[in-house]
């Protein structure tokens, strides 16, 4: 069987002499694995790099099996990749998010998401606003989204400035007040669509986001499967807060 498709390189991974196994995030067949041959020779490698976008033909024998890919660059970031360890750590952190998925089922939005955050990595401050909304949308495709629609306790709309840190939903000034302490802040931003690149959110109001997203991807995905905090992640996070703190 076959199929063609595109994907964003996730990782691949040496298979004896000279082939590679790709992983990669495709838009119509999800998270998918399959073996290049001469996947580490000098024409083939650059083009695996992560963060690049690839078109790619999959064959194989019957569907369950690894099967073979052959892949053709379609946009090369891996220079932007290599040359900033925020970019590096980002894409990373891309991938650990992009295997909570099951693979090989199809998520053509957090596909999207992925690849047009990837478009971003030389833009610091867009990128950690995109990879925080990215996270969220991570948690809402595996079940656990963030409602910020309305105050949990009075179901207002507006003023929502807190999110309870067990039920996962909003909560107005008035109501959640006398509980402030136990709250998690909602920034603004979170509230709004994507930033325009002139009114991007402050360092503080990312940060809040992270801690938000980060707190509900520990409680529903990672503390239930036994895994690690994502290395990546707090790197990341580290490397963003030294290049926004003012000099």
């Amino acid at each position: 069987m076959e199929w063609r498709d595109e994907g964003l390189v996730l990782a691949t991974r040496r298979h004896g002499e000279r082939d590679s196994i790709l992983e990669v995030m495709t838009e119509a067949h999800g998270r998918h694995l399959g073996l290049v041959r001469g996947g580490r020779s000098s024409r083939i490698a650059p083009m695996l790099q992560p963060g690049n976008r690839v078109s790619l033909v999959w064959r194989a024998r019957l569907e369950e099996h690894l099967g073979q890919f052959t892949a053709e660059t379609l946009e090369a970031r891996a220079g932007q990749v290599l040359a900033s360890p925020l970019a590096l750590h980002a894409v990373n952190h891309l991938g650990v998010l992009l295997r909570l998925l099951p693979e090989r089922e199809p998520h053509e939005a957090a596909y999207a998401a992925a690849d047009g955050l990837c478009g971003l990595l030389g833009e610091p401050f867009l990128l950690a606003e995109t990879l925080v909304r990215f996270e969220l949308m991570i948690l809402r495709e595996l079940g656990f989204g963030v409602d910020l629609s309305e105050c949990a306790a009075t179901g207002a709309r507006d003023d929502l400035i807190y999110v309870s840190p067990k039920s996962g939903r909003a909560v107005s000034r008035v109501a959640g007040e006398p509980y402030a302490g136990k709250l998690l802040a909602l920034p603004a931003f979170l509230l709004a669509g994507p930033s325009h690149p002139d009114a991007t959110p402050s360092i503080l109001e990312l940060l809040s986001g992270f801690r938000l997203s980060g707190h509900f991807l520990a409680r529903h995905v990672f503390e239930p499967r036994a895994m690690p905090p994502s290395a990546a992640r707090a790197a990341f996070l580290a490397l963003f807060e030294g290049i926004a703190a003012p000099v």
